[in-house]
């Protein structure tokens, strides 16, 4: 196919001109922060650094896609296009230390290394100084949710895949959108307090990347925990904040919850406003917190909206905004049944 190659370079060309265009000395485009030697074609062999650029790579360039980060278990994978599903795992670059030395990825020969996800100074020593060692070009993708359509379109042009980038940024638009009506509708924001782990004591405080969603989605995140990022809570602080919602991941803790007697003292969990995310093949929350978010995002602003039980035509609206997210993203429609399943906690 001379044309269609022809044709992807020619896109590239142009995305990346104009996304080059007046880069400053830190080399930032837009929320792509570039490292090392410059690209002149568009890359074939793409290396994740992190979960999150893994799932931000495979939606956008499944076929360039060397492996994943971390294993994946086999429920994922089924939910997955078959030109990803079979990736190895490689390791990671990123994040709480990486798995993967530099000789093992010079081996691999990619020609571009990506992350996504937080921006701080530990990723871009990092990026840095796996650029100058390796001689691999490395971008750093903002991953903030707020921004996850910029970052498609960016990346997408930065890929030679523009439109598979505009694709995927329309819906992120889509769900965006739905959500910022749900924050300016006037009403006061419902309290969410997320649970994770099984046991439901760790949450992500207001700002920290695990839990964006919150006030993505029109809620107030009431984790003071008094220090950034995921933390340990107490039984006696939750009880203290009394959310309007507890939201959580964790299927194991969605189903012991609704029985214990500690956790049904909360009106929330008593009252049925206890939600369960799934989190196939990637969370509709969080695990990793990358575009898989979008789904999730567009799920809570509706529940919030709602402020009860979804009846038949809301559920009949989240499936299907479940089928035409996991087609677009993953090239991968599940069944009625299935994402009903998983809405359930059965998945």
């Amino acid at each position: 196919m001379p044309e269609a190659r022809s044709s992807s370079r020619r896109a590239w060309l142009i995305g990346a001109a104009a996304l080059c265009a007046g880069i400053r000395p830190a080399q930032a485009a837009g929320l792509v922060q570039r490292f090392g030697r410059p690209v002149d074609t568009p890359p074939q062999r793409l290396f994740a650094a992190g979960p999150p650029a893994g799932v931000l790579l495979a939606c956008l360039a499944p076929d360039r896609l060397l492996g994943w980060p971390t294993p994946l278990p086999d429920a994922a994978k089924a939910l997955l296009h078959s030109s990803v599903r079979g990736k190895p795992v490689l390791g990671r670059l990123a994040g709480r230390g990486s798995t993967v030395s530099l000789e093992a990825l010079l081996a691999l020969k990619p020609d571009l290394i990506v992350d996504a996800g937080s921006v701080d100074a530990t990723y871009v020593s990092t990026a840095q100084r796996v650029a100058e060692q390796t001689g691999v070009p490395y971008l750093l993708v903002d991953g903030r949710l707020a921004d996850s359509p910029a970052q498609l379109r960016e990346l997408g042009a930065l890929l030679g895949v523009g439109a598979r980038g505009q694709a995927l940024a329309a819906f992120a638009d889509e769900a965006l959108a739905e959500a910022a009506q749900v924050k300016g509708n006037g009403a006061s924001r419902p309290s969410v307090y997320l649970a994770r782990s099984a046991d439901g004591l760790e949450t992500a405080s207001a700002g920290a990347i695990n839990a964006e969603i919150i006030e993505a989605a029109g809620g107030r995140n009431v984790a003071a925990t008094g220090r950034a990022g995921v933390a340990r809570v107490s039984m006696e602080q939750v009880l203290g904040w009394s959310p309007d919602w507890v939201l959580t991941q964790d299927r194991n803790f969605h189903r012991v919850a609704q029985s214990d007697a500690v956790w049904r003292t909360l009106p929330a969990v008593r009252e049925g406003r206890l939600l369960l995310a799934p989190d196939l093949p990637f969370g509709w929350l969080d695990g990793p917190p990358s575009v898989n978010r979008l789904l999730g995002v567009k799920w809570l602003a509706a529940q919030l909206r709602r402020g009860s039980a979804p009846g038949r035509a809301a559920l009949a609206e989240t499936i299907a905004d479940a089928q035409r997210f996991h087609a677009l993203f993953y090239g991968v429609s599940p069944s009625r049944e299935a994402v009903q399943g998983w809405l359930d906690g059965r998945g």
